[in-house]
């Protein structure tokens, strides 16, 4: 099995194997996080497969500093929250049905109610809570300080806890 840095060559090459590794070990994280943003299927495999598409474009400007997965997912909740701005009624699909994801069955509230959150603090609890990232991880993908990071998931957890007590209460 190839390195990550070996990959990131042969892409940078056009090697498309490699290219084709590259997809392989980071589609899911990245579709996960496009649906966690979006909550349309149909959207995030768009948003994942553009975001995937740009950043192979961009592997000249990958510096390396941090590691891809994070500069990819950075990509990914770019073009996801880009994609909400420009399509407003994602933000409205409180009746769309959920998926599961990892055979763990969305809560129909709680979906919707990450639903409604801002789209800043929306992306924060996806990376959190979808993909299980650290908040100094949350903080090297989004390029943001970790304090932010502490910030937009407390915010964002006290708005879920708002609207689901206003729901069941």
């Amino acid at each position: 099995m190839q390195t990550e840095d070996t990959l990131i060559e042969g892409a940078r090459r056009g090697d498309n194997d490699a290219i084709g590794q590259l997809f392989d070990r980071h589609w899911r994280d990245s579709w996960r996080v496009a649906y966690g943003i979006v909550r349309s299927r149909e959207t995030a495999d768009e948003v994942a497969q553009d975001a995937f598409m740009a950043a192979i474009q961009s592997l000249g400007s990958f510096d390396g500093r941090r590691p891809f997965g994070a500069w990819l997912h950075r990509i990914v909740v770019n073009r996801a929250i880009d994609t909400v701005r420009r399509d407003k009624r994602l933000v409205r699909l409180d009746d769309a049905p959920d998926i599961t994801v990892d055979d763990h069955p969305a809560d129909p509230m709680l979906a919707a109610a990450v639903r409604r959150l801002d789209l800043d603090r929306r992306a924060v609890i996806v990376l959190r809570y979808g993909l299980d990232m650290t908040p100094p991880e949350i903080a090297v993908t989004l390029d943001i300080p970790v304090g932010t990071v502490h910030s937009r998931l407390a915010r964002g957890l006290e708005d879920l806890r708002t609207q689901l007590e206003a729901h069941v209460g």
